[in-house]
């Protein structure tokens, strides 16, 4: 599997279920909170204001409240991002995903993975998800009990890992039982492959593409 350079890539997201929202509490800056709406850069946002519809109501130590649509909810630093304005974002049960591509034509979006909040790059060459072994251990998963194989990368190949993700979701919309590869290399980003994309029927259309689930 030929990862790539990944580095540099500057771009944008929009997940759409009833124009639910996916927000993170990325750290904090003094008594301003830093948001990151969406899977974009992190913004700072002090209580009374509003960042892409997200209202900052309080921050205290490392956790913000946060208001959209009348809904009210707590991020804390390092949890994994919350759906916020749609009807079906507490239960996974969305069918369609929209992302909308940088000038490089690449996809990034924020996502999570068994729970755990971690950050995707599309890329519809990879057999399956992708990521370090660095990811897999913030990510809480037991990836050497997986089974071996020959990962190919930069400097030659080396050992990595195939093992089975119980969920992986990205805004409204989860699947599970996703097959998935650990690779000693490290990487800016995880890789969400054709092991997710395959459960989708998948739209090009100038700078967008729509995943609306299969299954």
């Amino acid at each position: 599997m030929a990862l790539g350079a990944l580095a540099g890539l500057a771009v944008s997201l929009t997940v759409s279920n009833v124009q639910a929202q996916s927000v993170a509490l990325a750290g904090m800056l003094g008594n301003k909170a830093l948001l990151v709406v969406n899977g974009t850069a992190p913004k700072t946002v002090a209580a009374g204001e509003t960042h892409q519809g997200v209202k900052v109501i309080s921050t205290s130590g490392d956790q913000a409240v946060i208001e959209q649509s009348g809904k009210r909810q707590t991020l804390r630093v390092g949890e994994a991002p919350v759906s916020m304005g749609g009807r079906s974002g507490a239960s996974g049960r969305g069918s369609r995903i929209v992302l909308t591509e940088s000038g490089g034509g690449h996809f990034m979006t924020a996502g999570q993975i068994n729970g755990r909040a971690v950050q995707f790059m599309v890329d519809t060459g990879a057999t399956s998800i992708a990521m370090s072994t660095a990811d897999a251990e913030r990510a809480g998963i037991s990836y050497k009990s997986g089974q071996a194989v020959q990962i190919s990368t930069a400097n030659g190949t080396a050992q990595g890992f195939r093992i089975k993700l119980n969920s992986v979701r990205v805004g409204d919309v989860e699947v599970y039982d996703v097959d998935a590869v650990v690779t000693p290399q490290s990487m800016p980003f995880l890789l969400l492959g054709n092991s997710f994309l395959a459960r989708f029927q998948m739209k090009r259309e100038n700078n967008l593409m729509t995943l609306d689930k299969r299954y």
